[in-house]
């Protein structure tokens, strides 16, 4: 009996590790891509609170995550960004972008997270970590 209840305990845990929704939103186009997100990543967390979010950003990506940037609309990203980290939504930043962009990391915001790739990280998440690929 303390087998078969055993079974059924971790068949229970695996099913329940892959009912957990992973998704990664990846930008790369600048500030009308990333005021979609935004509104798509708030929409999403709305319907499924519980969806672990990833944004990976880079190229022309990241520029909604440097300090003092704005939308198409003069609003600044920083308190949207702030909201949704609250939320558990994770920010990673291409380092390549901001080398060759020649971009200090401290210009930008706060909860952006810095890695060595954007696609990289993007490829990683996807075929390591089992999440789903959006782009806006």
């Amino acid at each position: 009996m303390k087998k078969h209840l055993l079974w059924m305990t971790g068949l229970l845990a695996c099913t329940l590790s892959w009912a957990e929704i992973k998704v990664v939103y990846h930008l790369s186009e600048g500030i009308p891509q990333a005021s979609r997100a935004i509104g798509n990543i708030r929409n999403h967390l709305a319907a499924d609170p519980t969806a672990k979010i990833v944004v990976v950003t880079h190229g022309l990506g990241i520029d909604f995550l440097l300090d003092g940037a704005t939308n198409q609309m003069d609003q600044p990203f920083a308190g949207g960004v702030s909201d949704l980290v609250n939320k558990g939504v994770e920010f990673r930043v291409c380092n390549n972008t901001l080398v060759s962009r020649k971009i200090s990391a401290d210009k930008l915001l706060m909860e952006a997270k810095v890695v060595p790739s954007g696609v990289a990280e993007v490829a990683k998440l996807q075929a390591n970590e089992r999440f789903v690929y959006l782009r806006p």
